[in-house]
């Protein structure tokens, strides 16, 4: 359906109508191109009604206001709403407000400015930090006796004593200097001591670089109860592959009163473990030769050893005169004595080798078993050594032997004791060819 069409007002041609303003009149929507206005818009300025005279004068007055007002109008304003402002505060009955408003005053900017100068003065002094010049410790003095690699100096004794009381890593980043002269000291005696190792005790040693046999002052801290970040000892390993690796060793330790010279297997893993108890059940006879060798005993087991032995003897003695007071009738005096002194000889040497035994097992006492290992009986006759975990020996030495001309031909006179028990246990452990080798005869 077609749209409506509005109907246009009626025309009316009285001239009352168009001097009313309710009359409707059609105005013009084009825009004109100058900046003159149109008279066709000056007449409705012209008309009766009483708000046209003050539309106008609000519009000229709002043109003659456009563009950049003059500073007289413009002081005059700032004066108004400086007037508007004070009112509005007098209004206000918050003491906080007051207070800024005071404080624009001129007499409190000054203070202001001068309280800011104060707060960038103690900014300053709080931020500029405090130095504090620590000097940094001189190294010792030589005090005549010079660096030499086959003995160790003094002052490497010296600062591992200062380490062992200030076990600190401030400390130690102090004295960086001394600590690397003391290193320098230890690496060149530990090159020293491997060429003598390889030359004159076990040609089974290679020839391998400091790296490989020295043990890092550092340790391990991660699950330890010692929170000490340093260990106060020089210390090194030879053997076949090293510090590490599944063969048997020669150890040094270097500490202030507490020197050792060391050697053997230290926590064997399970295989090397079982292979070790293997041997002493089924071959007896080596160890025993290996303990009761005698530069061995007197150098390792000397005094465990020959107290053992004396104590065996003793035990000895007492059942030998109660044996004395049991002879069986119808034997002859001659008899009784051969047989005592075959018992005798024959017990002695047992009880010998129970005391050198013993004394091996209690220097390794340390996380042997409680009980019998598995497979094995508890009357074994070499339950002791069935229970070790570790396999030894150790010599404590003075400071003075790494500090003398001859010290480290001692060192090496104990490392060669050593030779015939590492060997063993190298046999057992990472045989060589031929090594399990059965044609000796061994005792059962």
């Amino acid at each position: 359906m077609p749209p409506r069409k509005r109907k246009a007002a009626a025309i009316s041609h009285d001239d009352d109508a168009v001097s009313t303003p309710d009359a409707s009149r059609r105005r013009s929507t084009r825009v004109s191109a100058s900046a003159k206005k149109s008279h066709y818009f000056e007449g409705d300025s012209d008309s009766d009604s009483p708000e046209a005279p003050a539309a106008a004068k609000s519009k000229s007055k709002s043109k003659a206001t456009r563009g950049r007002p003059k500073k007289a109008k413009v002081e005059a304003d700032l004066d108004l709403d400086e007037d508007n402002d004070d009112d509005e505060d007098a209004y206000h009955d918050d003491p906080e407000t007051q207070n800024d408003d005071d404080d624009d005053s001129p007499n409190n900017n000054d203070e202001e400015e001068e309280e800011e100068e104060d707060d960038d003065d103690d900014n300053d002094s709080a931020s500029s930090p405090k130095v504090t010049f620590i000097p940094i410790p001189k190294l010792r003095d030589l005090n005549g006796v010079s660096y030499t690699p086959t003995t160790i100096h003094p002052n490497t004794l010296l600062f591992l004593a200062d380490l062992r009381r200030n076990n600190k890593r401030s400390w130690l980043k102090l004295h960086d200097a001394e600590y690397r002269r003391s290193l320098s000291d230890w690496e060149s005696y530990a090159t020293s001591l491997t060429d003598h190792i390889i030359a004159s005790c076990d040609s089974t040693i290679p020839e391998l670089p400091f790296r490989d046999i020295n043990f890092r002052i550092y340790r391990d801290i991660r699950f330890s109860k010692d929170p000490t970040p340093y260990k106060p000892h020089y210390s090194a390993s030879w053997s076949r592959t090293g510090r590490k690796g599944p063969y048997a060793c020669y150890y040094v330790h270097v500490e202030p009163g507490k020197c050792f010279v060391g050697g053997g297997l230290w926590h064997p893993d399970g295989p090397a473990l079982g292979r070790l108890r293997a041997s002493v059940d089924e071959r007896p006879g080596r160890w025993r030769r290996v303990l009761m060798d005698k530069t061995f005993r007197e150098t390792f087991l000397g005094n465990g050893g020959k107290k053992s032995v004396k104590y065996g003897r003793k035990k000895q003695e007492e059942k030998k005169k109660k044996k004395k007071k049991k002879k069986k009738k119808g034997r002859g005096k001659k008899d009784d004595d051969d047989e005592e002194e075959e018992e005798e000889e024959q017990d002695g040497g047992l009880d010998e080798e129970r005391a050198v035994i013993q004394a091996f097992c209690v220097a390794n006492a340390e996380n042997a078993l409680k009980t019998k290992p598995k497979g094995f009986d508890a009357d074994h006759r070499d339950i002791e050594l069935l229970k070790l975990r570790n396999f030894t020996v150790g010599k404590k030495l003075p400071d003075s032997v790494f500090t003398s001309e001859d010290g480290q031909e001692q060192v090496l006179n104990v490392i060669r004791a050593m030779v015939p028990f590492v060997t063993h246990l190298n046999r057992i452990v990472m045989p060589d060819p031929g090594d399990d080798d059965d044609s000796e005869e061994e005792e059962a």
